[in-house]
C-alpha cells in the first residue's frame, strides 16, 4: 500500500531531481505523479504478493511538455521496488526510446537519490547467435539443405565473409556486445539473416555456445534491472508466446506505455495472419527434396523414422490442394487468367469477413493438412533438441541433430503461420462480435503470378484485456493524445481498457492563447478537388518571406499537385517530404530558418505526429484538410460494416473520432515549449460547414479563434 514512508521516498526524489537539474516544478507533472502513486500504491495483493484487485491501471493524456518521462519514472520506480516488481517502459519509436534509456534514466539516477538499475530489452531477433557465426567462419552451413532454402533470401556476396570476420572479431575482443543496432555500419537484411535464429530454431542451455551467447547474455542483465526499455512491439511479442519469454512474467511486471495510443494498432499487427501460396510452395519443395537426407541422417532414431515415413503421402496432397485454392482465389477475385498487364496488385476483400463456402471448405482441409505437418515438425524438433542435451539418450548423434535442427525448426515455424492462416479462414465468427477481416491479395513475385491470403480480428481488445491488463502487475498508458473529441471511450474500445480504471487528461504548462487558430474565408471544400487545391496553391503563394512553416497534406498526390502549380519563387522555398530523407529536410529546414531565410515543408501525416521544430523554427502550420481516414483498408472497412449492421454510424463513431486525435497532434506541431506561438490555418472549410465540425474545434486546446465564415 501507498504508506507515508513511500510517499515520503518518491517527494524526496523530486525534489532531488527539480533541484539538482534547476528545473521548473509544474502543476500537471505533480499531478500526473500523485496519479500514479495511488492507482499503483493501491493494488491490493494476496499472502504471495499476487495482485487481487482490479483498479490497477490508470490512463493519462498528458500534453507536450507536461515532463511525462520523470513523472512516471518517478512515481512508478520506487513503488515497483516496494512491491518486487519490474517496471518495464515501453515506447512506440526508436527516438523516444533512446531518449529514455540515453538521457531520461541516466540522469535519474544521478540526481533523485534513488538506487536503481536499467537494461534494454530486445528481441532474439537483434542479436547474432554466435554458433551461427561459428559456421559462418568455417565457411559452411549446418547442412546444405538449409543453404539450398535460404538461397532466395540471401545476397551472394563475399563481403558476408568480411562481415562475419570482424564481428567474430570484435564480439571476441569485448568491443561489440552482439546486437545488430550497435554495429557501426549498416548490415543487409540478407546478411543478418544467417547470423540470427529465431526462439524455435534457437537450442537455448543445450547449445555449446550457449555461455557466450549475445541474447542470454543481454537477458542475464535484464534478471537483475529494475527498470527494463522496450517497445510496444516487444511487449506484445512476448505476450503472443505465452508471457515471460522475453521479459519477465506480466504478472511480475508494472507496465508503462508511453506514446499509448499506438498500442491498439501495434496489436492487430500482431494478430494478422498471412499465407502466400508460392511462398508455401517453395519451402514444402525443400522439405520434399530433404527426405532422402533426412532419412539417412535422422531415420537411425524410431520415432523420427516413423514421422519421416509419413511425409511423403502428406505432401503429395498439399500441393494439389494449394493449388486448388490458388485457383479458386482467383476465381473469387474476378482475375481468373490472372493480373492485367496494368495491374501491379489487386486486393479482394470478403464483405462482412464472410468466406465464401466453397473457400471455407477448402481452408478446412488445408487445416487439418498443415496441423498434421506441425506437429509431425514439431515432434522431429523436440528430439533433436534433445538430442543435445548429453543427459538425454535418443539414440542420435549430437551432431546431426545439431545440422538438421535450424532447418525444422524453420519448416516448423512457417507450417504454425500457415495453420493460424487457414483455421482463420475456416472459423465462424461469434454472433454479435466483431468479426474477422478476411481477404486476398493478388500480385508478382520476381515476375511470377502470388496469392496471399490475409485475415486480421477488427479489434485487439478482447486480446489486450485478457492478456495484458488482466495479468499485470499495474499499468500506466500515456501519450500527448489519448481522448478522441475530448473523451476516453474511443481509446478504451481500441485497447480493452476497462471503466473501473483512473482516467484523467491532465493540464498543459502552455499557454494556448499564444497560438492563433485561423479558418481564413478562402478555406474549401476538400469534395471539390480542383478548387481546393486551388485554394492550398494560392494560399501557399501569399506566405511571408521568411516565415518557417508546416503544410500538412493528407495524400501524397494532392502534395504533387500543390507543388507543381506553385508559382517558381514559392516553389525555391519548399521542402517537400517525398524529395529528401527526413533528417535532411530538417537540417536544411533549420539552416533556412538560422539564416533569416523563410523555408516551408510540404509534409504527409507522418510529420503530423513526428517533427520537432521549436521556437523561430516553426510559426506557422497549414493544415490541408481534416485528417479524415478513409476505412477502404480491409481492417477499417470490415469493422464500418459491423458498425452498420449494429445499427451505429461508422463515420461519427470512427472517423470523425480519429480525425480528432490526428487534428489535436497536427495542431501540437506548433507549441513545442512555453514560448512558442505562431498561427495554425486549416484550409478546409467543412470545420464551418458540417454538424461535426463544432465538436472537432471543441476538443482541440484552447487557441485563439479566427473563423472567417
Amino acid at each position: 500500500m501507498l504508506n507515508d514512508a513511500l510517499k515520503n521516498d518518491i517527494q524526496q526524489a523530486y525534489r532531488n531531481v527539480v533541484e539538482k537539474l534547476e528545473l521548473t516544478p509544474r502543476y500537471g507533472q505533480r499531478l500526473m505523479i500523485a496519479e500514479i502513486a495511488r492507482t499503483l500504491g493501491d493494488i491490493e495483493c494476496d499472502s504471495e504478493g499476487k495482485r487481487v484487485s482490479d483498479s490497477h491501471v490508470c490512463v493519462l493524456e498528458a500534453g507536450t511538455g507536461t515532463g511525462k518521462t520523470l513523472a512516471y519514472l518517478i512515481a512508478g520506480l520506487p513503488i515497483a521496488k516496494a512491491q518486487g516488481k519490474r517496471l518495464i517502459v515501453s515506447t512506440a519509436t526508436v527516438a523516444l526510446q533512446e531518449q529514455v534509456l540515453n538521457q531520461d534514466l541516466p540522469s535519474l539516477a544521478s540526481h533523485s537519490g534513488v538506487a536503481f538499475r536499467y537494461a534494454l530489452a530486445k528481441g532474439r531477433g537483434r542479436y547474432v547467435c554466435v554458433a551461427r557465426l561459428d559456421q559462418a567462419l568455417e565457411g559452411s552451413e549446418p547442412n546444405p539443405t538449409l543453404s539450398l532454402f535460404e538461397q532466395s533470401l540471401q545476397a551472394d556476396s563475399s563481403d558476408f565473409n568480411v562481415l562475419a570476420t570482424d564481428m567474430a572479431d570484435a564480439y571476441g575482443k569485448g568491443d561489440w556486445e552482439g546486437d545488430r543496432d550497435t554495429w557501426p555500419v549498416s548490415i543487409d537484411d540478407s546478411h543478418w539473416r544467417q547470423l540470427t535464429v529465431d526462439h524455435r530454431q534457437c537450442t537455448g542451455r543445450r547449445c555449446g555456445h550457449f555461455g557466450a551467447c549475445a541474447f542470454f547474455r543481454s537477458r542475464r542483465e535484464l534478471e537483475n534491472a529494475d527498470v527494463i526499455v522496450a517497445n510496444h512491439d516487444l511487449v506484445l511479442a512476448d505476450l503472443a508466446l505465452g508471457g515471460g519469454a522475453i521479459l519477465p512474467d506480466p504478472a511480475d511486471c508494472i507496465f508503462v506505455f508511453d506514446e499509448g495510443h499506438h498500442l491498439p494498432d501495434k496489436a492487430l499487427s500482431h494478430f494478422a495472419h498471412r499465407f502466400a501460396v508460392h511462398g508455401c510452395l517453395r519451402w514444402l519443395k525443400t522439405l520434399k527434396t530433404s527426405l532422402t537426407d533426412l532419412h539417412q541422417g535422422l531415420a537411425v532414431q524410431p520415432t523420427i523414422a516413423r514421422l519421416l515415413a509419413g511425409l511423403p503421402e502428406l505432401l503429395h496432397g498439399l500441393e494439389p490442394a494449394l493449388g486448388d485454392v490458388f485457383s479458386m482465389g482467383h476465381q473469387l477475385a474476378g482475375r481468373e487468367n490472372g493480373l492485367a498487364d496494368e495491374e501491379a496488385s489487386h486486393q479482394q476483400r470478403f464483405e462482412k469477413g464472410q468466406v465464401p463456402e466453397a473457400l471455407r471448405e477448402q481452408a478446412q482441409q488445408l487445416l487439418v493438412m498443415f496441423a498434421t505437418l506441425s506437429r509431425s515438425l514439431e515432434s522431429i524438433s523436440d528430439i533433436l533438441r534433445e538430442s543435445l542435451d548429453p543427459d538425454k539418450q535418443t539414440g542420435l548423434d549430437r551432431e546431426q541433430a545439431e545440422a538438421w535442427l535450424p532447418l525444422m525448426a524453420l519448416l516448423h515455424g512457417r507450417a504454425l503461420e500457415a495453420h493460424a492462416l487457414w483455421q482463420a479462414f475456416s472459423e465462424q465468427d461469434a454472433p454479435n462480435a466483431p468479426p474477422s477481416a478476411r481477404w486476398l491479395t493478388l500480385s508478382r513475385v520476381a515476375g511470377e503470378p502470388e496469392i496471399e491470403f490475409s485475415a486480421s480480428p477488427v479489434s485487439a481488445a478482447h486480446t489486450l484485456a485478457k492478456h495484458l491488463w488482466g495479468r499485470c502487475h499495474g499499468a500506466v498508458v500515456t501519450s500527448a493524445t489519448l481522448t478522441a473529441l475530448g473523451r476516453f471511450e474511443r481509446l478504451q474500445e481500441r485497447a480493452g481498457l476497462a471503466n473501473r480504471y483512473r482516467y484523467q487528461a491532465l493540464p498543459s504548462p502552455f499557454d494556448y492563447a499564444n497560438a492563433v487558430l485561423r479558418v481564413p474565408a478562402e478555406a474549401a471544400d476538400p469534395g471539390d478537388r480542383e478548387a481546393h487545391e486551388r485554394a492550398i496553391v494560392s494560399f501557399v503563394s501569399q506566405l511571408g518571406e521568411e516565415e518557417a512553416v508546416l503544410v500538412l497534406f493528407s495524400s501524397r498526390a494532392q502534395l504533387r499537385a500543390v507543388e507543381k502549380a506553385l508559382p517558381v519563387a514559392a516553389k525555391e522555398r519548399i521542402l517537400a517530404q517525398d524529395a529528401l530523407p527526413k533528417r535532411e529536410l530538417i537540417e536544411r529546414h533549420r539552416a533556412a530558418v538560422d539564416g533569416g531565410k523563410g523555408s516551408v515543408i510540404f509534409g504527409l501525416a507522418s510529420f503530423a505526429e513526428g517533427i520537432d521544430l521549436p521556437g523561430d523554427y516553426l510559426t506557422h502550420v497549414v493544415i490541408t484538410r481534416l485528417p479524415f481516414a478513409v476505412p477502404d483498408d480491409p481492417v477499417g472497412a470490415t469493422l464500418a460494416e459491423w458498425i452498420e449492421s449494429q445499427g451505429g454510424n461508422p463515420f461519427m463513431r470512427i472517423s470523425v473520432p480519429d480525425a480528432s486525435i490526428k487534428l489535436v497532434q497536427a495542431c501540437g506541431r506548433l507549441i513545442r515549449k512555453e514560448s512558442d506561438r505562431g498561427v495554425i490555418t486549416l484550409l478546409d472549410r467543412r470545420v464551418i460547414t458540417r454538424r461535426y465540425g463544432q465538436a472537432l474545434l471543441d476538443a482541440l486546446p484552447p487557441f485563439k479563434r479566427d473563423i472567417q465564415a
